[in-house]
């Protein structure tokens, strides 16, 4: 099984950026698609970004799209969301997941394991 840590949250300003990782350990982190998750104060949890195995493939959520990018390096057991033009309605706790599933659009209940989550604030 596969142990994930996220780092990188914290405060940022309207327009700011942040850059969010994701460290896999306790298995083949190239056996995983990754998606980073959203769970805004209120609101159901979502898929913002995901990355699949080997290959590179993305999907990004409409949200998100021209704003942030995900990305892995499986030499380091990493994936890592890099968040630009943040805006106010991007706060939230932000969490990593992995599943053997290669689907890329399919949503939390195809994820296996996830992170802890890490808090993402915009304000100004």
């Amino acid at each position: 099984h596969v142990q994930l840590i996220e780092s990188g949250g914290g405060l940022a300003q309207p327009g700011g950026s942040l850059r969010l990782s994701c460290v896999g350990s306790g298995g083949t982190f190239s056996n995983y698609v990754v998606g980073w998750f959203r769970q805004a104060p209120g609101k159901e949890r979502e898929l913002l970004a995901s990355i699949s195995k080997t290959w590179g493939l993305t999907y990004l959520a409409d949200s998100v799209k021209g704003r942030f990018a995900i990305s892995r390096d499986n030499a380091k057991n990493t994936v890592a969301l890099q968040m630009n033009s943040l805006q106010l309605e991007d706060t939230g706790v932000y969490y990593c997941a992995a599943k053997v599933d290669p689907r890329l659009l399919e949503g939390e209940e195809t994820y296996e394991y996830w992170g802890q989550g890490t808090q993402v604030t915009v304000s100004s």
